[in-house]
């Protein structure tokens, strides 16, 4: 896949650094408008065998308000282009904890502070994608830099599955063969 040079939102232009990521949803790129860094998120229509989606885009802005009212820390909406299908949002610069449990440096606070996420996620019947891409440290603190949630269900919250990510276990060791 070729980079784009520009992406814009609702007319503003915006150049490509760089591609941060690819999600079940869409392309997640670092751009700039020279006077800030951002994350621009275009949604992709690529099929997923493990992942049914209805409107990404209205399921994107839901899952965000959702998100907010909880009061996790996460990065801020700060623009959606419907008919274009991105979204502008803050950019928080840091590692991954994918990145820290590859270095093994992962630290026990991160550990506290995604369980202390739960603590608002559960009572409000949420689950988030608990895998440690999603998941960035700035400045000690801990940032969920994912919109996606879901209903509450014990078998995808962090004790029952997202731990298995965390720190060097057979599931993460599984998946860095996969996708070194």
């Amino acid at each position: 896949m070729e980079l784009p040079k520009e992406l814009s939102v609702n007319g503003a232009s915006y150049t490509v650094k760089k591609l941060l990521g690819k999600g079940k949803g869409g392309y997640s790129y670092l751009v700039t408008d020279g006077a800030g860094e951002y994350v621009l998120k275009q949604i992709h229509h690529e099929p997923c065998e493990y992942y049914q989606f209805g409107d990404k885009m209205a399921a994107e802005l839901n899952d965000y308000r959702r998100l907010s009212e909880t009061g996790i820390p996460m990065p801020r909406l700060l623009a959606a282009d419907l008919e274009a299908e991105r979204i502008l949002k803050e950019y928080i610069a840091g590692d991954t904890i994918l990145d820290y449990v590859r270095r093994d440096q992962m630290r026990p606070e991160f550990v506290e502070q995604v369980r202390a996420m739960c603590r608002l996620l559960y009572p409000a019947g949420l689950n988030i994608d608990y895998f440690p891409t999603n998941f960035v440290v700035q400045d000690g603190r801990l940032y969920y830099i994912d919109y996606e949630c879901n209903g509450y269900q014990e078998q995808w919250d962090f004790e029952h599955w997202g731990a298995a990510y965390w720190s060097q276990t057979p599931e993460l060791t599984a998946y860095l063969r996969e996708h070194p």
